[in-house]
């Protein structure tokens, strides 16, 4: 599903952000990853999804050669990873509806098959009343809802998750917590980076522990001593 070997990654400043990472994730995990500030935790898993290219090592998510991609294939690997992203990242002149129907015309879906998913994903985030309003008329735990969403729209394996409850009370992320257990119980593999305490001890999976751009622990077990 996800492998990295030997994975490296200096920017043009000089500064190593990850240094020498080998990981193995599964089909179906779902994976914590934890870390001080500054550690390598944003780099790694943005170069899951091609956002940042390693400076060397090899990288293979869903069968793809992450690395090796030319710039016109990077498309067919975001087809199968979607991102939710801590500040949501919505279109704020799009009503909900068209904000997720975007992801699919991209992909040029069918009219039926947008509306019939689009239906169905917000159904399953508990929106579908909130279909024609914009993003400002929503609260936080709403907006990620509609992100997550979107996020799902073309069914993706892999679901990466950037502190998707950062900025949202505690009740809102445990809510939004039980809707990626929903997502996870489906099939979709998720890597979640955060720094909630309470998420990581209590809804127990997977943990990689990222520290000085290296994994300093990697427990299936679960479970992280750090401040939140």
């Amino acid at each position: 599903m996800i492998k990295m070997k030997d994975v490296v990654k200096v920017y043009d400043n000089g500064i190593t952000a990850v240094n020498g990472i080998s990981v193995h994730i599964e089909q179906g995990e779902f994976v914590y990853v934890v870390g001080p500030s500054g550690a390598g935790k944003s780099t790694f898993i943005k170069m899951m999804y091609r956002e940042e290219i390693p400076s060397s090592g090899k990288i293979e998510v869903t069968g793809y050669d992450v690395p090796q991609l030319k710039h016109n294939e990077i498309p067919y690997l975001r087809r199968q990873v979607g991102v939710v992203f801590q500040d949501f990242k919505l279109l704020p002149n799009l009503t909900v509806y068209e904000n997720i129907a975007y992801a699919m015309e991209v992909l040029e879906k069918s009219p039926k098959q947008i509306q019939n998913r689009v239906m169905e994903v917000l159904s399953l985030v508990g929106l579908k009343h909130k279909a024609r309003m914009k993003p400002a008329e929503l609260s936080g735990g709403e907006q990620q809802r509609v992100s997550i969403a979107r996020a799902i729209a073309n069914m993706p394996r892999v679901l990466i998750a950037d502190e998707p409850t950062g900025n949202l009370d505690p009740e809102t992320s445990w809510e939004i917590m039980e809707l990626l257990e929903q997502i996870n119980a489906q099939g979709t593999t998720i890597i979640m980076a955060t720094h909630n305490k309470s998420i990581v001890n209590e809804m127990r999976h997977r943990v990689i522990v990222i520290e000085n751009g290296r994994i300093s622990r990697d427990d299936k077990e679960g479970g992280y001593d750090f401040e939140a």
